[in-house]
C-alpha cells in the first residue's frame, strides 16, 4: 500500500455540519488556552520582577538600615567625645583609671623632683629602663588630670644647676639648638613626636604646625635613642641634652623658618625620600646657606618603600641591609635621586655611612617618623657634630641671647612668653624688657617654668618651676604685663635701675627696625596676627597674592582696630576687612563690626584666611560689577568701514575696525567731529558671524547702535560718514566705575586712550 493511500485511509469522515462546530469551538478553546498560558506566564514574569525589587528593596534597606546604624554609631561617638570634650574643657572628666588615681596625684606632684634628679642621674638610667612602662603610665595619668583641670600646676624646686649638679656629664657645653625644617607634610613634627612620645602634630590646626615650638630632650632620652647605633658602648656624651625647634613648613612661613634657622646651631632638614626636593626644602636649604648653618638630611619615610620590613629596635644601616633585594634597589634610586638633586643645588651629599667627608659632604640618615627607624643614628650624628665641628660654639657664654616665641595666656598664671635662652642665664625677679604693641615692656619674672622633659613647651603640661635656667633651654616666662609683649623679639635683663631706658630704646629700635621693611599701601586690608613672625608670614602670602594691606598690628582684635579698619568704607569697600591670623577677636570688637559693616576673618590656618577674604572679595567683586555694568563706559575709538554699511538708521548696523580700546555690549558712541553728536548704545557686537561681548583693537567687527530713547534716530551719511572717528562717550562717573569695579579689564594702554578722552572730553 502507497503511504498516500495509507493516509487516506487514516482520514477520518465526518460530515461537513460537525466539521465546522467544534472547529470554531476548538479553535475559540484553544486560543483562550494560549491566552491563559500568556496571562500566567506575564503572571509569573511580574511576580518574578516583583520578587527582584522586593529582594532589592530589602537589600536597600539592609543597607540603609547599615548606614544609619552607622551614622548613628558616628554621632554617638562623635556626641561622647565632644561630651568628654566639654567635661574636659570643664574639669570634670575622669576615667576610672583617674578617679582611682586622684587621691594618688598629690603624692605624684610631691615626687616630681625626685624623678626628675633621678632620671638625669646617669648611675640610675639602668634601672629606670627597668620601670619606663610604669613611670610613663603615671606621668600620662597625671598629664591627663591636670590638662582636665584646666589649670597649670608647677612642681617647685630651687634651681636647674642643683638637679645637675651631680650629672658626669655635666661640661662647658650648653645644650646645642637644633633646628627642624623642611617642606609642609613632610614629617618634620612626627619625627619629634616618635622621639618624645606624643602627639602634638594632631592637635595642630590643620595638622600644619603654624608657630616655632621647642623641645627640651635631656641626655638620659639622647642615651635611650642612640642604644640601637652601632658602637654605642664606647660613646662619650659631652652635650647636656638638646633643645629641638620646630619650625612650619609652609610656604608662607618663610619668615619663620628664617627666624628659627638663626637660632640654631644644627639643623635638621627633612626630605621626604618618594618626593625628595620640594620648593620649601629648596628655599630651607637657601636659608640654612645664607646662615651658614651645618645640617643634617633626615631622609624620612623609608617605611614607605616598597616591601619594607620594620624594625625600630636595630642600627638603620643593619635594617637597610636585612630589606629583601628589591627593597634595598627601590632605596639605592631613590637615595641617589636625592643626592642628584643636592648636587643640583650645589651641595655635595651622602648617606651618613658612605660620607668620605663629613666637612663637605651633607650627611643623608634614612629614617621614618612613624615606625622609628634611623631616629637613633640621627640623633648620634647630631651628638657628634655638636662634640667635634661645634664644640667651640657650644662653650656656654653667659651673656644673654634668648628670644621670644610666643604670648599666651595660660590659666592660674596668666599671660606668659615662651621663650628660647640660647645662651646665659634667666632668674626669678630678673627685671625684663621686651617689645610691646604699644611700646617697650618693662616687669619682673615672677615665675621661670619649664614643661617636663621630652614635652613641647607650646603645648600646656604640668609645669616644673626653676628659680634659675641655664642655656640652652626653652623656658616659660610669668610676669605681669605681659599681655601686649609681642614675640619674635629679643629679651633683655637690666640688672641695674639705670639700665632700663637704655634697654627699653634699644627693643624699641628693633621692633621699629622688624616693622620699618613692612610698607603699606594707601588702600588695603587691616592686618593682625599673634606674632611678629605670623605677621609677617601673613604679609608675605598677602603680597605673593596681590592683596595690599593698609594697616598691620599684632594682638588681639580690639575696637580700635576696627575703628581704624572702617576708614576704608570712605575710600574702598572691599578692603574694610580685618585679617585675624590666630588672634582672637574680643566680643564688642566684632559687636562693633557688625555695626559699621567692617568684616573680620579669623582663622589659625592662613591660606584658610586667605580662602576665606578672596571668597568674600569676589563675591563682593561680582555684585559691584553687576550694579556698575551699566555705568562703567570703556574707552574706544571706531572707524568706519563705508562698504560694510547694512543700515544707516534706526538702528545703525555697519562693520567698523576698532582702532583702539575696547568696545562693549552698552558702550555710549558720539562723534567729537560733529559737536559731539550722540549716536546711540552699541546694543550688539558680531565678530565672524558670531555674537560677542567685547572687542578689542585691531578687530573688524558688525556693531548694531540703537538710538537713546527719548532722541531722534541718527543716520549714516547726514550726521556722519566714513571720515569721521567714533568714540566712546565717558564721563566722570563712567570713569570712577573703571577704576573701582573693572580696573583688571582694561590694559594699560585702554587707560592711555581713558586719559585721551577725557581731555578730549574736558572731564575734570
Amino acid at each position: 500500500m502507497s503511504t498516500n493511500d495509507a493516509k487516506k485511509k487514516k482520514k477520518p469522515v465526518v460530515p461537513v455540519k460537525d466539521k465546522k462546530g467544534p472547529g470554531k469551538k476548538a479553535i475559540a478553546a484553544l486560543k483562550e488556552v494560549l491566552q491563559q498560558q500568556k496571562e500566567e506566564e506575564e503572571k509569573l514574569r511580574r511576580e518574578e520582577e516583583e520578587e527582584e525589587k522586593r529582594l532589592e528593596e530589602l537589600e536597600k534597606q539592609k543597607e540603609e538600615k547599615l548606614k544609619l546604624e552607622q551614622e548613628k554609631k558616628e554621632k554617638k561617638k562623635q556626641k561622647e567625645k565632644e561630651k568628654k570634650e566639654r567635661l574636659k574643657a570643664e574639669g570634670k572628666f575622669l576615667t576610672p583609671k583617674q578617679k582611682a588615681d586622684r587621691a594618688r596625684a598629690q603624692l605624684l606632684l610631691e615626687t616630681y623632683k625626685a624623678q626628675r634628679e633621678a632620671l638625669l642621674n646617669p648611675s640610675t638610667v639602668d634601672k629606670e629602663d627597668e620601670n619606663d612602662e610604669s613611670e610613663e603610665s603615671d606621668e600620662e595619668t597625671n598629664d591627663n588630670l591636670e590638662n582636665n583641670k584646666n589649670v597649670a600646676k608647677v612642681v617647685k624646686v630651687q634651681t636647674q644647676n642643683e638637679d645637675s649638679s651631680n650629672e658626669e656629664e655635666e661640661s662647658n657645653l650648653r645644650a646645642a639648638v637644633v633646628c627642624v625644617l623642611g617642606h609642609v607634610d613632610t614629617g618634620k613634627t612626627k619625627i619629634l613626636d616618635k622621639l618624645r612620645r606624643t602627639n602634638v602634630q594632631d592637635g595642630e590646626a590643620g595638622g600644619i604646625t603654624q608657630q616655632i615650638g621647642a623641645t627640651n630632650v635631656p641626655l638620659h632620652a639622647i642615651k635611650e635613642q642612640t642604644k640601637v647605633v652601632n658602637g654605642y658602648a664606647t660613646k662619650k656624651f659631652l652635650v647636656p641634652g638638646l633643645l629641638i625647634i620646630d619650625t612650619p613648613g609652609h610656604e608662607s612661613f618663610s619668615n619663620l623658618r628664617n627666624r628659627g634657622s638663626s637660632l640654631c646651631d644644627i639643623a635638621i632638614l627633612v626630605v621626604d625620600i618618594m618626593h625628595g626636593l620640594e620648593p620649601q626644602t629648596i628655599e630651607s636649604i637657601n636659608i640654612l646657606k645664607t646662615k651658614k648653618t651645618p645640617f643634617i638630611v633626615a631622609l624620612n619615610k623609608i617605611d614607605r618603600l616598597y616591601d619594607w620590613q620594620t624594625n625600630p629596635r636595630k642600627d638603620v644601616r643593619d635594617v637597610l641591609t636585612s630589606q629583601h633585594s628589591n627593597t634595598q634597589n627601590e632605596f639605592k634610586t631613590r637615595s641617589q635621586n636625592v643626592i642628584l638633586q643636592f648636587a643640583e643645588q650645589g651641595l655635595n651629599a651622602a648617606l651618613f655611612f658612605e660620607n668620605p667627608d663629613p666637612k663637605s659632604y651633607v650627611s643623608l640618615v634614612p629614617t621614618s617618623a612613624i615606625t622609628g627607624e634611623g631616629m637613633g643614628n640621627l640623633l648620634d650624628l647630631i651628638v657628634e657634630n655638636c662634640q667635634t665641628h661645634l664644640y667651640k660654639r657650644l662653650v656656654f657664654n653667659t651673656e644673654l641671647q634668648a628670644t621670644v616665641l610666643e604670648v599666651k595666656a595660660i590659666t592660674g598664671l596668666g599671660t606668659t612668653i615662651d621663650t628660647i635662652l640660647v645662651n646665659g642665664y634667666l632668674r626669678e625677679g630678673d627685671t625684663i624688657v621686651v617689645a610691646g604693641t604699644d611700646g617697650p615692656v618693662v616687669t619682673q619674672i615672677r615665675s621661670l617654668l619649664m614643661p617636663q622633659p621630652l614635652k613641647e613647651l607650646r603645648v600646656k603640661n604640668a609645669y616644673i618651676e626653676y628659680k634659675e635656667i641655664k642655656a640652652a633651654q626653652g623656658v616659660k616666662i610669668a610676669a605681669k604685663d605681659l599681655e601686649k609683649a609681642i614675640a619674635g623679639l629679643n629679651i633683655y635683663v637690666a640688672n641695674k635701675a639705670d639700665e632700663v631706658e637704655r634697654l627699653k630704646e634699644v627693643v624699641a629700635k628693633e621692633l621699629k627696625s622688624a616693622l620699618s621693611t613692612i610698607k603699606l599701601q594707601d588702600r588695603g586690608v587691616y592686618v593682625q596676627a599673634s606674632t611678629l613672625g605670623s605677621l609677617e608670614a601673613l604679609l608675605d602670602f598677602l603680597r605673593s597674592s596681590k592683596i595690599p594691606y593698609s594697616n598691620i598690628r599684632i594682638g588681639p582684635v580690639v575696637k580700635k582696630d576696627v575703628m581704624k579698619a572702617s576708614i576704608m568704607l570712605e575710600h574702598s569697600p572691599l578692603y574694610a576687612t580685618i585679617l585675624a591670623f590666630d588672634v582672637k577677636v574680643e566680643r564688642d570688637a566684632q559687636e562693633l563690626a557688625d555695626t559699621l559693616n567692617v568684616k573680620i576673618f579669623q582663622a589659625d590656618i592662613i591660606y584658610h584666611l586667605f580662602d576665606k577674604f578672596t571668597a568674600y572679595q569676589d563675591d563682593l567683586k561680582k555684585k559691584n560689577r553687576d550694579q556698575f555694568k551699566s555705568i562703567a563706559v570703556f574707552p574706544c575709538k571706531l572707524k568706519v568701514l563705508p562698504q560694510f554699511v547694512f543700515n544707516s538708521r534706526d538702528p545703525i548696523v555697519m562693520g567698523v575696525m576698532v582702532e583702539s580700546g575696547i568696545v562693549k555690549e552698552g558702550t555710549p558712541i558720539c562723534v567729537p567731529s560733529k559737536e559731539f553728536v550722540e549716536l546711540g548704545i552699541v546694543t550688539s557686537i558680531e565678530n565672524n558671524h558670531k555674537t560677542v561681548e567685547t572687542a578689542r583693537k585691531g578687530q573688524e567687527i558688525c556693531i548694531k547702535i540703537e538710538p537713546i530713547p527719548g532722541d531722534a534716530p541718527k543716520m549714516f551719511g547726514r550726521h556722519f560718514d566714513e571720515k569721521d572717528m567714533l568714540v566712546s562717550k565717558i564721563s566722570r562717573q563712567s570713569i570712577d566705575a573703571c577704576k573701582d569695579h573693572f580696573r583688571d579689564d582694561l590694559l594699560k594702554t585702554d587707560w592711555q586712550l581713558m586719559v585721551e578722552l577725557k581731555k578730549l572730553f574736558e572731564i575734570l
